[in-house]
């Protein structure tokens, strides 16, 4: 495959149009188009959905992956300054252990994403990203996966709150791919929903008592201790296992970056 075109077509999808990936590219919208015509009809396929945001169709997410792997190889193999990664991780991760861990790659830029850890391989699927904290044990095609760990939750809520119709009472969520409040309750139950998809807005509203929700323990137990709030189902939690997915390809970057996650987590994890 053409490199021009692969690098165009990276920038179509990252930027999620033809004109912003042609002034990232500094060249014309007409010369992007072109490029993606010619790519596509090089492969029979169509890869681009011409959407708002543009992004890949299946077969796009497949020359996508392709087109990372490429760049990734190519800057490592030439010595570029900098190699950049693009990870995605679930919130809670992200705001607890991992980001220890790119202090450890010092000539790694990052990219990342965040994600339900139920989805996180939802992106390493199409491409978007080489690596995952996921939820998922199956390993992504071409991609190899190893477990992480748990992270152990409870359910806790203000003592100021009435708990005792759980049906009645709101529960918080990130989002409605947020589904770790339901996992934990039976499915008898069906409370109403606020969403807050921000972290620091979530703990705050739970401590608020605007509703209860699911929190990591590392994060509970300090409210807990200082009676900032109460667990609605004493002694009950739910362990969320964490696996670390990446491309199973020969990269010093992506090797370097998968023996630091495995550290951090051994340290934090169940």
């Amino acid at each position: 495959m053409d490199q021009v075109q692969l690098a165009t077509f990276q920038a179509v999808v990252e930027q999620g149009g033809f004109e912003a990936a042609a002034r990232v590219l500094h060249v014309t919208p007409s010369a992007v188009s072109q490029r993606i015509k010619a790519l596509e009809q090089s492969v029979g396929q169509v890869l681009v959905r011409r959407a708002k945001p543009c992004a890949a169709t299946v077969a796009g997410e497949a020359v996508l992956r392709f087109a990372n792997q490429v760049a990734l190889l190519e800057g490592e193999l030439f010595g570029a300054e900098t190699t950049r990664l693009s990870v995605v991780v679930n919130a809670d991760s992200l705001d607890s252990w991992f980001l220890p861990v790119l202090t450890s790659l010092p000539g790694v830029l990052f990219e990342l994403h965040t994600d339900d850890q139920d989805h996180t391989a939802d992106l390493l699927r199409s491409g978007a990203v080489m690596a995952a904290v996921t939820a998922d044990h199956v390993p992504v095609q071409g991609c190899r996966v190893e477990r992480l760990g748990v992270m152990r939750y409870r359910a806790v809520a203000a003592p100021k709150l009435d708990i005792s119709d759980l049906n009645r009472t709101p529960v918080l969520a990130y989002n409605r791919k947020d589904r770790i409040q339901h996992r934990f309750l039976t499915a008898r139950y069906d409370p109403p929903v606020h969403y807050i998809p921000a972290t620091a807005a979530f703990n705050q509203a739970m401590l608020l008592g605007l509703g209860w929700g699911m929190l990591y323990e590392r994060e509970a137990v300090p409210h807990l201790e200082a009676g900032r709030l109460v667990e609605i189902r004493p002694g009950r939690h739910l362990d969320v296992p964490l696996y670390w997915q990446c491309w199973r390809l020969s990269s010093p970057s992506l090797d370097a970056l998968t023996a630091a996650v495995r550290t951090a987590a051994a340290l934090v994890l169940r």
